[in-house]
C-alpha cells in the first residue's frame, strides 16, 4: 500500500498567525514536523499542504515537497483531500500529520500506517491513556471510548463514560479513560467520501469533526499510543519546547 504523509499548514491562526514559521531551536516548526515525518519508513511521500506562499518558500528552502491549496478549507481533512488530488501521484491512503506538533513521534505515524493498511480499514486514529484529573475534566482534551474490536465508539469533550455513584476524584482509579490524539489516517476512498458529508448534529454539539464520520456509519480504527506529542497553540508554547530532547528523560 502506498501511503502519503500530508501536513496541512495554514497561515491564519486566531491565537498565533504564521505559526508554521515559528522558530523552535533554530528551525521552523514546519521543518521540524517535516523532518520527523521523514523518519517514518511507512510513508512513501511527505507533502506540506499550505495556503500561503511564505510557508511554501520555507518548505522549498529545505528541499521539502509542498502543494498550494485553497485558503478557505474548513478543516485539515479537506486540505488533505485537495493535496491528494493535486499531487500527481497515486496513493492508497493518507496520514494527516498535525503541522503544530514539531516533535511528532514517528512511531505514532507508523501505528496509523499499520492500521490503515489492514484489510477493510476506512479511517484510523490514536489515543493514549489519561493519567491526571485535570486532563480528564478539561473540555479541550478530547476523550475517546473504544469498543472490544479496537474501534472508536464515541468522542466527547466530557469525561466518558460517566461513572455513576462514584466520586469523580476516584474515576481514574476505577476506569481507564483515553485521550484522543488528533492525527488521522484515511484510505483514499474514505477521504473522498467523508469530504462530501454534511455536518452532523453530533459534530455541531461537540464541535468534533470525527463525530460526523461515526454518525454517518464510518468505522474508525484506534491504536493506543504511549503519550501525546507536545503541540503549539500560542507563542508561549514555543518557549516551552526549547531544548526539547535535552529535557526528556
Amino acid at each position: 500500500m502506498r501511503i502519503a504523509g500530508i501536513i496541512p499548514a495554514r497561515w491564519a491562526s486566531t491565537r498565533f498567525p504564521g505559526k508554521p514559521l515559528a522558530l523552535i531551536d533554530g528551525k521552523s516548526m514546519i521543518r521540524r514536523v517535516y523532518e520527523r515525518a521523514l523518519l517514518c519508513s511507512a510513508l512513501q511521500s511527505v507533502i506540506v499542504a499550505t495556503d500561503d506562499q511564505r510557508i511554501a518558500i520555507e518548505v522549498q528552502s529545505f528541499g521539502g515537497n509542498f502543494i498550494m491549496t485553497r485558503p478557505d478549507h474548513p478543516s485539515g481533512t479537506d486540505r488533505c483531500l485537495e493535496a491528494l488530488k493535486r499531487c500527481g501521484e497515486e496513493f492508497d491512503a493518507v496520514v494527516n500529520i498535525q503541522g503544530d506538533e514539531p516533535y511528532v513521534n514517528p512511531e505514532h505515524i507508523r501505528l496509523l500506517a499499520d492500521l490503515i493498511s489492514r484489510p477493510g480499514s476506512q479511517l484510523a486514529t490514536l489515543v493514549c491513556p489519561i493519567d491526571d484529573s485535570a486532563s480528564l475534566f478539561n473540555p479541550n482534551v478530547v476523550k475517546a471510548v473504544l469498543g472490544k474490536q479496537g474501534n472508536a465508539l464515541y468522542f466527547s469533550r466530557q469525561p466518558v463514560p460517566y461513572l455513576r455513584g462514584l466520586d469523580p476524584e476516584l474515576w481514574l482509579k476505577e476506569h481507564v479513560f483515553y485521550r484522543h490524539l488528533g492525527m488521522y489516517a484515511y484510505t483514499a476512498d474514505a477521504l473522498r467520501a467523508i469530504a462530501r458529508l454534511e455536518v452532523s448534529p453530533l459534530e455541531k454539539a461537540e464541535s468534533l469533526e470525527q463525530l460526523r464520520w461515526l454518525e454517518h456509519g464510518f468505522t474508525i480504527a484506534v491504536a493506543i499510543a504511549d503519550g501525546a506529542s507536545p503541540g503549539v497553540d500560542t507563542p508561549e508554547d514555543v518557549d516551552k519546547l526549547r531544548n526539547f530532547f535535552e529535557k526528556r528523560p
